[in-house]
């Protein structure tokens, strides 16, 4: 029996065909005006760039609002996207503006929670050639010190800390860090004022403290270094308890995700030690992301 579907079918025509190269049945991409000699082939963005830049006005993108997104990437740690979208941002701001920069700073500052401190310190370091005395250029010194002592280049660090407090003498984590690096240089007495200024500016936490009463114990000021540990404890103990309070509250559930890496003002992951865990890990700061 013959199929009815194979009574229907007709004969196509038949004949040569259009040559290969018949423009109109193309479907080759438009070329794109990319020198390959400037294009790391391994780079899975590259082409994203490129396309990003032939295919989306700059004035299309909402800057500021593409910066919440990397500055939510940041609230629930996902670092590594918060990256790669704080240099969208900073690419499709104005060239050289303080959005480009503020950009740089919060890219830096996602590279330095996933302690990828070469690329945090470019970051910062393309920050500061936009603009060395700008709103943003205290937090990319500060941040750029933090970088470099991560890095074990705590003599360059210190000369950023430094830039930090001179550029922003109100900056109280500029303090701190600049009081830190002087600890580790032997020059407890100097580091005790930055520690004092920090703390008049409103940084109070048990970590300050800390750092204080050890420079106060190189100092050779035993009996005053004791009260100020002695106060970091209580702060500390209060944290703890607070803390346990709030999980208790919230059903053991844990608290809040993340907080983004918290780098402003309590440093990449707290200061201390689980309780219990013995003297707390001794950390320089690194600021947040701005606006976080």
């Amino acid at each position: 029996m013959t199929d009815e579907r194979d009574a229907d079918r007709h004969e196509f025509s038949a004949g040569q065909g259009v040559d290969a190269d018949y423009e109109e049945f193309t479907l080759d991409p438009e070329e794109l005006n990319a020198d390959p000699t400037t294009v790391d082939p391994v780079d899975s963005r590259a082409l994203t760039d490129v396309l990003d830049r032939r295919n989306v006005e700059s004035d299309a993108v909402d800057v500021e609002r593409l910066m919440d997104v990397g500055l939510s990437y940041m609230g629930i740690n996902r670092f590594e996207e918060a990256t790669e979208t704080f240099e969208r941002a900073a690419r499709f701001a104005d060239e050289d503006s303080l959005e480009a920069q503020e950009a740089w700073v919060n890219k830096g500052a996602a590279h330095a929670e996933l302690e990828e401190y070469d690329e945090a310190i470019g970051a910062y370091q393309e920050a500061l050639r936009i603009d060395d005395d700008s709103e943003h250029a205290a937090s990319a010194e500060t941040n750029l010190a933090y970088a470099l002592w991560e890095s074990g280049r705590g003599e360059q660090a210190l000369e950023h800390a430094e830039r930090a407090v001179d550029i922003d003498p109100r900056f109280a984590q500029a303090w701190y860090n600049r009081g830190f690096l002087l600890v580790e240089r032997g020059l407890a007495e100097d580091a005790v004022n930055c520690f004092d200024n920090a703390i008049r500016l409103g940084y109070r936490d048990a970590g300050v403290l800390e750092e204080k009463a050890r420079a106060l114990e190189e100092a050779g000021e035993h009996e005053q270094a004791e009260e100020v540990a002695d106060r970091a404890e209580e702060i500390r103990r209060e944290a703890e308890e607070r803390m346990v309070e709030e999980q208790a509250g919230q059903g053991g559930m844990g608290g809040q995700p993340g907080q983004g890496g918290g780098r402003a003002p309590n440093g990449r992951g707290g200061r201390g030690g689980e309780p219990g865990a013995g003297e707390p890990e001794r950390e320089l700061h690194g600021e947040g992301p701005e606006g976080f």
